[in-house]
């Protein structure tokens, strides 16, 4: 956990949630966030980076369903050990402290495990930080010949056939080197079409394109940490910015 350096009001202090905290240290989280409190960028901001297990492939994913492949088919006890285990105990470390607001991040596999945790707690969360996503995680391989994308990416129907939650906001993160795929042959690699066909099922249920949802689309950006760890600095200000 890192807890502020500044003096937090009552009542003024956010949380936020992130997956795959194993690589904070790398991602130079530490010194991000010091360099925006000192910059009076954000405001304070209680970030807790959960460490990945050794079956991150099948706790990470869509907790309503595995893949094609069987993974993420443990995804509903991660999910489960967030709101019923992780939450208490953090509310528990410090009783004094009581949020307003609180978010989940995450990259890659571990961006797919925050939105969908978000997306279905609601009443737990106000936003969701998906750098990198893997939203292409889908239930038919796209090897396969009856293989679509408007019926076969699991995230995307989640979205398409759940309701609107007033409240909610979202910040996704691509890089234009991400990936070198293009399974339809538009010339756009499958991340980025993927998070924006994404946003689009977003708008399409309700949600406000500039006002809930944010799209950084960094050049040269590549799926590792270093790249994230640029991004953040946006997200951290988009999120709690002053």
């Amino acid at each position: 956990m890192y807890w502020p350096v500044i003096p937090v009001e009552e009542g003024k202090l956010h949380l936020l949630l992130i997956n795959d905290g194993q690589d904070m240290k790398n991602l130079g989280l530490v010194q991000i966030l010091q360099d925006l409190y000192y910059e009076e960028k954000i405001q304070p901001v209680l970030c807790v980076g959960i460490h990945a297990g050794a079956e991150r492939k099948m706790e990470y994913g869509v907790a309503s369903e595995p893949d094609y492949q069987g993974r993420g088919a443990k995804a509903c006890f991660y999910t489960s050990f967030i709101i019923h285990e992780l939450l208490p105990f953090i509310y528990q470390k410090d009783p004094d402290i009581s949020f307003c607001g609180k978010a989940f991040a995450g990259f890659s596999l571990g961006g797919l495990s925050a939105l969908d945790i978000v997306w279905n707690h609601p009443d737990e969360f106000q936003k969701a930080g998906v750098f990198s996503g893997s939203l292409w995680w889908r239930s038919l391989d796209q090897d396969d010949p009856d293989y679509k994308d408007e019926e076969h990416r699991i995230m995307h129907l989640q979205i398409r056939n759940g309701k609107y939650e007033p409240g909610l906001k979202f910040f996704f993160q691509c890089g234009n080197k991400d990936e070198t795929l293009d399974r339809n042959g538009n010339g756009i690699i499958d991340s980025i079409d993927d998070t924006l066909d994404l946003i689009k099922e977003l708008t399409a249920k309700g949600y406000d394109g500039k006002k809930d949802i944010a799209y950084l689309e960094l050049k040269d950006g590549r799926h590792d940490v270093p790249t994230w760890g640029k991004a953040m600095p946006s997200f951290l200000k988009w999120g709690w910015g002053k």
